[in-house]
């Protein structure tokens, strides 16, 4: 029998976290990009608590997957819109949850593809172990520990976001 965590930290309150440790770290240079999807949900709202003057850029990396080949793509692929020149940014990209780093790889190989930051911070809203490659978050909300054969999502509530274990269909 899988043993569950007691409870998982409540996403509205690591949201708020990371914006303030984010917040005096922020220069006329920062631009943040989210991705897809719950990277996305969390980037739009610490972008908002954060009042970027750069307007958020959105990333896909789905054609940019080491495992493209094997599991093919999503149904609503969405695409990338990066509405700023990253030349010379200090970026910060956002995820929901960091695990084997993969994700990661393939959104440094696609931001390459639109010019060279100055820098990339990843921020995640919570880091779940398990790493394939050498990754790690610069900003992190929570440290999960997630029992095998279960997965880490964040889920939208409303207008709020959860944090949620679910079966791996691909254990």
């Amino acid at each position: 029998m899988t043993k569950l965590p007691a409870s998982l930290p409540e996403a509205e309150r690591l949201c708020g976290e990371l914006a303030a440790e984010l917040r005096p770290r922020i220069g006329p240079k920062t631009a943040m990009i989210g991705l897809y999807t719950g990277g996305a949900w969390l980037a739009e709202r610490l972008h908002k608590l954060l009042a970027l003057k750069e307007p958020l850029g959105l990333m896909d990396i789905a054609f940019y997957r080491d495992d493209y080949h094997t599991n093919g793509l999503h149904h609503d692929p969405k695409r990338t819109k990066i509405p700023f020149d990253v030349n010379g940014r200090e970026l910060l990209l956002v995820d929901d949850v960091l695990y084997t780093g993969r994700t990661v790889r393939a959104a440094m190989n696609e931001l390459f593809d639109y010019g060279r930051p100055a820098s990339i911070a990843l921020v995640v809203l919570a880091d779940r172990g398990g790493r394939q490659l050498p990754i790690c978050a610069q900003y992190c909300g929570a440290k999960v520990d997630v029992p095998a054969g279960m997965r880490l999502r964040l889920k939208r509530e409303g207008e709020r976001l959860a944090l949620a274990l679910e079966a791996d269909s691909g254990a």
